[in-house]
């Protein structure tokens, strides 16, 4: 007899291991409805090492009270080639992380794979799925799927968007900073705030909320770490629940904070609530969220097929690490827990040959006039892709050995390895993205959108070749990592050495972008012969970024002699502002120092060159004179005052009073901790302690501002970008610096003791 099917279509909103058996998936279907659907999804993981262990291994497993089905297969492994594994099959994936919890500790000498992989990922491998993929499914009376076909692509240019209901939960002030009083709740039929005071009386309403607003996707400000926790304990202590899951059988997904250190920083993840059925992103929990948006988590969620809650919050490496797995279970490839290959031993000189990263040559100090920017498109990322770069087919004898030839043939006829096939389809939709954005008006409803995916894909780009050194990559070898660097090595320098024999001055080389000027050439057409032939003599993609009226390369501030590869600003054409290791570049600088600094530049933007920028100095001075009149009389907000800094250590690691760790205490005193990685915000003071900080609690004496110390980091921000404009002696001494001991005394900022008003 068969079996009726219901058949629906729509977009696949989230997806989890089913507490009994396969996977849940949440789908958003096109008659409007939301549907929680089940498939059966046995995984697999298996364990490699010597025989009688592996023997030991298959008596464990088959005394486990879940179904596993154990077998004896060949397997390919990208290191080592084939080789025999023990398989372990399972019809339940919500019970894999206990048991393999298990497995590491009784059985730490085998080497396993595909043990620790999020379901979504083995999903994506063995049907083609990712995050908001259009589906169409056939299921039985029981909801299982039978029969499941994807109608889209994750490499599609333009996409059908879901219509996703949107709840924004957020709090009337910074958690960090002060209590919060209420909370304002905003959806297309409601708009609401609530008071906290009142939060216990109001759960039902909040609950009443949720339930007639059904969102797909709460927005929170804080949710992770402040607002979810307090609503769900409140909730706990009255004995009833709050609707933040959709699917009432699961648990809301808690992971803790926790502090790390990568590519020479400490980084900071807060604690994380991960609900079932529907989305949460907290927006300052959330990895790059201020650079890409909503749009950009999504599109960084489609292409590396980890689920959006999770994608949201993850780095990008993670995002190029599950790309890469989606990829090695898609070829049949064993996914290691964790990297097994060591770096090769080598000589010194081999390492001086070998290890010299990319090419920076230091600029020519000063202004320069009809400067063209030109920059390879994903240099790195496409040298992998274009003469195969991956772990498994680097010679690693010498990885430079084949540089030569291969950029003289421009072909490779080698079959493609791991890393070039995972990164083959995103460099290519990226490339169509950008042309699309140069062919698009800023007002085309479309740009945004294109704009934030550009965005998600550029830092997995970026992040894919520091990813092939990585130490805990796994599919990663130094090797590799350095074979990268000598390609680009070898291209800037022919993209050089075509500049120059076209009659180009080079004025600065920076690792894959190089900077041309030549008399008479001020067009972007001019440029065009140049992009040809290098793009001729290196068979990678090259783009004019723009052309500059003016740029200017900046010395070091203690040696004026030594140029700085990464620390200039311009001015593009267009009027576009383009600024590289300045303060406005700085998350540390004040917020008053960053707009002054900005809004003398776009002043300076209105010069076509160094001379004309002369008819502008009355103007910077009376800007000066009145931003450094407001900081003497009181009338910056203490807020635009505030320093944010890493926090690098514990409070009990600080051996000097340094202004963090004065912060710190009052902090600590006032029951607030911060872990490394996370920023503290702070105000420099007079006298002792040397800073107060911003999240303290209690009123701050404005009187305490240490006016010396920001009088002299605006100076040194203002003197950075004036001093190639204007004669030191006629403009500073003169004109704007003397203003802030010249003025009189306010009644705003009163004037600090003597032996206060010496300290810095």
């Amino acid at each position: 007899m068969q079996r009726k099917m219901n058949k629906y279509t729509g977009w696949l909103l989230d997806m989890y291991p089913h507490p009994g058996r396969g996977v849940a998936l949440w789908l958003l279907c096109d008659d409007g409805k939301r549907r929680c659907l089940q498939q059966e999804f046995p995984v697999t993981f298996y364990a490699a090492g010597k025989p009688h262990r592996l023997r030991d291994l298959w008596k464990f497993l088959a005394c486990q009270p879940m179904r596993i089905d154990l077998a004896r297969e060949e397997r390919k492994d990208l290191f080592f080639g084939s080789v025999v594994v023990l398989s372990a099959s399972l019809d339940a994936p919500a019970l894999l992380p206990e048991l393999f919890l298990k497995l590491a500790n009784h059985f730490p000498d085998l080497t396993f794979y595909d043990a620790d992989l999020h379901v979504a990922l083995r999903h994506a491998a063995r049907h083609g799925t990712f995050p908001l993929a259009r589906c169409h499914v056939a299921v039985d009376e029981q909801g299982f799927i039978r029969d499941f076909d994807i109608l889209s692509s994750k490499w599609e240019f333009d996409h059908e968007a879901p219509p996703l209901n949107i709840l924004t939960m957020e709090t009337d002030v910074d958690p960090i900073h002060d209590k919060p009083g209420r909370i304002h709740f905003r959806s297309k039929r409601n708009c609401i705030t609530l008071d906290l005071a009142k939060a216990k009386s109001n759960l039902g309403l909040i609950d009443y909320l949720l339930n007639q607003d059904d969102p797909d996707l709460i927005i929170t400000s804080c949710g992770d770490t402040w607002l979810l926790p307090l609503l769900l304990s409140l909730a706990e202590e009255q004995h009833r629940s709050l609707s933040f899951n959709r699917d009432p059988a699961a648990q809301i997904h808690y992971k803790k904070e926790r502090s790390y250190f990568a590519y020479n920083q400490i980084i900071y993840r807060g604690q994380q609530f991960h609900l079932a059925g529907r989305l949460h992103l907290d927006i300052n929990n959330t990895v790059m969220y201020h650079d890409y948006g909503v749009d950009g988590v999504f599109e960084m969620a489609r292409v590396t097929s980890l689920p959006i809650q999770t994608a949201a919050r993850v780095s990008p490496g993670t995002g190029v690490s599950a790309m890469q797995i989606v990829k090695a279970l898609e070829n049949e490839i064993l996914v290691p827990l964790r990297k097994e290959q060591i770096e090769r031993p080598k000589t010194a000189s081999q390492l001086f040959r070998e290890d010299m990263g990319g090419t920076v040559y230091d600029p020519i100090i000063g202004l320069h006039e009809d400067v063209a920017e030109v920059d390879f498109f994903s240099m790195y990322p496409s040298i992998m892709v274009k003469f195969n770069i991956s772990p498994e087919t680097v010679n690693t004898r010498s990885p430079t050995a084949d540089l030569v030839a291969d950029l003289e043939n421009m072909t490779q006829e080698k079959e493609s390895g791991l890393i070039p096939q995972t990164l083959a389809p995103l460099l290519e939709k990226r490339y169509k993205l950008k042309q699309q954005l140069t062919a698009l008006s800023r007002m085309d409803c479309r740009y945004k959108t294109y704009k934030a995916n550009a965005a998600a894909h550029k830092w997995l780009l970026v992040t894919c070749f520091g990813y092939l050194g990585y130490k805990n990559a796994r599919f990663g070898r130094i090797e590799a990592h350095e074979a990268v660097t000598a390609y680009g090595r070898e291209v800037l320098l022919r993209a050089k050495e075509a500049a120059e024999d076209l009659g180009f001055r080079v004025l600065h080389l920076y690792v894959d972008g190089m900077w041309v000027k030549k008399p008479g050439s001020k067009k972007p057409k001019d440029f065009a012969p140049l992009i040809e032939e290098v793009q001729r003599r290196t068979g990678l993609p090259i783009a004019l970024d723009g052309v500059y009226k003016w740029v200017v390369f900046l010395p070091s501030r203690r040696r004026k002699r030594i140029a700085v590869p990464n620390r200039y600003f311009g001015v593009f054409q267009d009027g576009e502002i383009k600024t590289r290791g300045i303060e406005t570049r700085r998350h540390d600088t004040p917020a008053f120092i960053r707009e002054t600094q900005m809004q003398v530049l776009e002043i300076l933007a209105k010069a076509c060159d160094e001379e004309d920028a002369k008819k502008y100095l009355p103007e910077i001075r009376a800007l000066i004179r009145a931003k450094q009149n407001e900081l003497r009389c009181g009338r910056v907000p203490p807020e635009k005052l505030v320093v944010h800094q890493t926090v690098s250590r514990t409070l009990n690691k600080y051996r000097a009073p340094v202004p963090a760790f004065s912060a710190l205490q009052q902090l600590e005193s006032a029951g607030k901790t911060l872990r490394p990685g996370q920023t503290i915000r702070l105000i420099h003071t007079l006298g002792l302690p040397r800073a107060h900080a911003w999240d303290a609690p209690g009123d701050f004496d404005l009187r305490r501002v240490n006016l010396p110390r920001y009088r002299r980091m605006l100076d040194r921000a203002l003197e950075t970008i004036l001093q190639p404009f204007i004669d030191d002696e006629t403009f500073w001494l003169n004109g704007a610096k003397q203003l802030a001991y010249d003025l009189p005394p306010s009644s705003n900022w009163a004037t600090p003791a003597p032996s206060l008003a010496l300290q810095t």
